[in-house]
């Protein structure tokens, strides 16, 4: 397993070998390859800000980014993120939402089992996830912050992958994208505490006291509880970069604040026999 570099045009973005299977599209974005200038150099997907980008040059960008992964624009689906643990079961009636519908729900995780639905989470130093199932055809994105790592969100998208999909851990497959390392991450006591409220003691391997702060490993954290719940450490892939230390790949919040853009991370499922 690993996290593989590709270019498409101008355009760089990640994909993952766990997740290179047939009738799946996915892909995580960088910053490189689009249209965007200033504090959203180059390819910024979000139209919000201090001074928002226009919306033409971040429609342009996701034209570039879909065209990249063979994904129709159109077919996006979106949500609005809020550091909560809602998982929003997507279907047709979702697509377009947040692109070129307005977006009627908050999620932090989205799932389904239909072709041609490409789910999309954002992230600027949170952690974002990619989910398949190969035997009962289902999919999953996630944005997990630290708020989301404590509310355990991304094992409670694979759960709800098991109720409505039949999906079971043991076949899930999951690529975890670059996101803020604990080399980075520097907190007070909230975030510790919040861990250990959530996992207990278990937490304790991912958690290192730096004097009157703490380091916390939040893709270590899900990938834990992950393998947790049942999904094989063999069918997770983390990806090791740190967007805090990475600022010509990434945008980090808690580098640049919020005069920046997101990238971003899609999965979407083809109809059987197509290419």
């Amino acid at each position: 397993m690993s996290f593989q570099t590709r270019q498409y045009e101008e355009l760089l973005y990640h994909t993952s070998t766990v997740l290179e299977a047939t009738g799946l599209r996915h892909g995580f974005s960088t910053r490189l390859g689009g249209v965007s200038g200033g504090d959203y150099a180059s390819l910024n997907l979000r139209g919000s800000g201090p001074e928002p980008d226009s919306r033409e040059n971040v429609l342009e960008n996701y034209r570039r980014f879909c065209q990249a992964l063979g994904a129709d624009i159109h077919d996006l689906v979106q949500s609005k993120q809020v550091h909560e643990d809602t998982v929003r079961h997507v279907t047709a009636a979702d697509r377009g939402k947040g692109l070129f519908v307005s977006t009627d729900f908050t999620a932090d995780a989205l799932v389904t089992n239909e072709p041609n639905l490409n789910l999309m989470v954002f992230s600027a130093d949170c952690i974002i996830l990619l989910f398949h199932d190969p035997v009962s055809r289902s999919i999953g994105a996630v944005h997990a912050g630290w708020r989301g790592t404590a509310l355990d969100l991304p094992a409670k998208a694979v759960k709800e992958m098991g109720r409505l999909f039949g999906a079971k851990p043991e076949d899930v497959r999951v690529a975890i994208g670059a996101g803020i390392g604990p080399c980075c991450f520097e907190t007070h006591n909230d975030v510790p505490d919040a861990m250990y409220a959530a996992f207990g003691s278990g937490a304790q391997a991912y958690i290192t006291e730096k004097g009157p702060k703490w380091n916390v490993g939040l893709k270590e954290i899900n990938a834990w509880r992950l393998r947790e719940s049942g999904v094989p450490a063999g069918q997770i892939d983390i990806c090791p970069t740190c967007t805090a230390c990475h600022t010509d790949l990434y945008w980090s919040h808690r580098v640049t604040g919020d005069r920046r853009g997101v990238q971003g991370a899609l999965i979407g499922l083809r109809t059987e026999g197509q290419a």
